[in-house]
């Protein structure tokens, strides 16, 4: 059992330092990753809202966008 614990520590560790050097190598890549979670749990929370308010026609939704009242 002790060498199958060890084993787990040694795979913990090298799976951890290759994280961290994909992180660093990667870092646009890693970034543009949690951006697009971020904008995805965004429009999730939108869309919630969304169904918890009033209806209006798509006329006065592409009003308000065109800048008017």
């Amino acid at each position: 059992m002790a060498t199958a614990a060890l084993d787990e520590k040694k795979l913990r560790g090298i799976v951890k330092a290759a994280l961290v050097d994909a992180f660093k190598e990667n870092r646009e890549l890693m970034q543009d990753i949690v951006e697009e979670a971020l904008e995805d749990i965004a429009v999730a929370r939108a869309i919630e809202q969304g169904l918890e308010t009033k209806t209006v026609s798509r006329k006065k939704v592409f009003s308000m966008l065109e800048g008017g009242r």
